[in-house]
């Protein structure tokens, strides 16, 4: 292709995104990738596309709630220009109420998500019974229903992210390691993230390992359910994907163990539905997380026209709609203002190093 504007290296959600808001508006894209779009962290198969309480509102809040808004119409341009199905589907989230003082810490939540997510979405009190069979148990008899999560196959969405890219006259290179053209985008991943530590001389950030398991149910077009520190999210092939561990020590990013048959055993119990579901896939991978918890969106320190997009870390594929329209807005246009300050690389290094 001609002469690159932008290279974006790594090709899971944050990259892709950032490269597919970049070619909408004009820019000549090349990904380049080691392996293939979704290798990494991207390639959970769990994809809770779900919204923090709505209380104590924040920038990263606020920013979070601004993409899950923009998903319906992020997602169906992507599955458009590339004719590729990404699973999305916003079908809301049930969560248990375990006693009566939870279920007024609920309540109170759906007075302020009324306002602070400005009729666009409910958070709301349910009666379980009312919820079908694909529900969770619940002590109390009653459900938080909101209706701004949804679903989403992770790597089915990265498959169509990368074509939408092509069609849009980009280049995703994979099993490659440049050329390395124009402005330049680094989301790759945890490795990326110790990259950066070294270059700075302070950690950033690291890699924290999740463990995930598909399991063959077809419960249909309904809600996905977090109980018991659980995700548990049904999807349009006739899956339900559970998930998952959080381990910031490990020996192998790779392997599955006891911990993901701990968390299929839970989500048997709190989801009577998936009792005698049969486990056809274990998946374990690292996510990165950034040292702010914030993702990590800006100029690489030190390195002009290099921009870093990482620390997606649990929400990543929830954050992609925005990432990928500030980090456009700052690479072609030199704008930050979408990007909160907490969100740069430097809020991650010590004050005196800012």
């Amino acid at each position: 292709m001609a002469t690159v504007d932008v290279t974006v290296m790594g090709a899971g959600v944050f990259g892709l995104a950032c490269a597919y808001a970049c070619a909408q508006r004009g820019a000549r894209v090349r990904v380049v990738e080691w392996s293939h779009p979704g290798a990494g962290a991207s390639g959970t198969p769990v994809g809770a596309l779900s919204p923090h309480v709505p209380e104590a509102w924040d920038d990263k809040k606020a920013f979070q709630f601004e993409s899950l808004v923009m998903a319906p119409a992020f997602w169906a341009g992507v599955e458009q220009l590339s004719g590729r199905a990404t699973g999305y589907a916003r079908l809301g989230r049930f969560q248990p109420i375990a006693d009566d003082a939870a279920l007024e810490r609920a309540q109170a939540r759906a007075a302020q998500a009324r306002a602070l997510w400005r009729g666009l979405a409910e958070w709301r009190v349910v009666a379980a019974e009312a919820a079908g069979a694909f529900a969770p148990v619940s002590p109390s008899g009653f459900l938080i229903h909101d209706t701004l999560s949804a679903r989403i196959a992770p790597r089915a969405a990265c498959a169509a992210l990368a074509a939408a890219i092509q069609s849009l006259g980009g280049e995703v290179a994979c099993g490659a390691e440049g050329p390395i053209e124009g402005r330049v985008i680094w989301a790759t991943g945890y490795p990326g993230l110790a990259h950066l530590s070294a270059e700075l001389g302070h950690a950033v950030g690291s890699g924290v390992k999740g463990q995930a398991a598909i399991l063959a149910h077809d419960a249909g077009a309904v809600p996905q359910l977090y109980a018991g520190g659980l995700l548990i999210v049904p999807h349009h092939d006739g899956t339900v994907a559970v998930g998952s561990t959080t381990e910031r020590e490990f020996a192998d990013p790779w392997s599955t163990d006891a911990r993901l048959d701990d968390v299929i055993a839970r989500a048997r119990a709190v989801c009577p539905a998936l009792a005698r579901a049969e486990v056809i896939e274990r998946w374990a991978g690292v996510r990165p997380r950034a040292r702010s918890i914030a993702p990590m969106l800006g100029p690489w320190p030190g390195r002009p026209g290099h921009f870093v997009a990482n620390g997606g870390f649990k929400i990543g594929i929830g954050l992609a709609p925005m990432v990928g329209a500030v980090m456009a807005d700052l690479v072609l246009g030199g704008r930050a203002d979408g990007i909160p300050p907490g969100f740069g690389v430097e809020a991650n290094l010590p004050p005196q190093r800012r």
